[in-house]
């Protein structure tokens, strides 16, 4: 079973020069970053699926 994909998960993020960068509050080893700030939380939210 892979997890609750309607799961809440919250991610600290910031701005770099080029990119947001995030990670996750519950699982700091989960980071990724994104070009928008939709498409870093597009990409949190698959590596958590990949990781649970």
């Amino acid at each position: 079973m892979v997890g609750d994909v309607n799961a809440s998960l919250k991610m600290i993020y910031w701005k770099s020069d080029h990119f947001w960068l995030g990670k996750l509050l519950d699982h700091p080893e989960i980071m990724t970053q994104g070009e928008t700030l939709e498409e870093l939380e597009e990409n949190i939210r698959d590596a958590y699926l990949l990781m649970a």
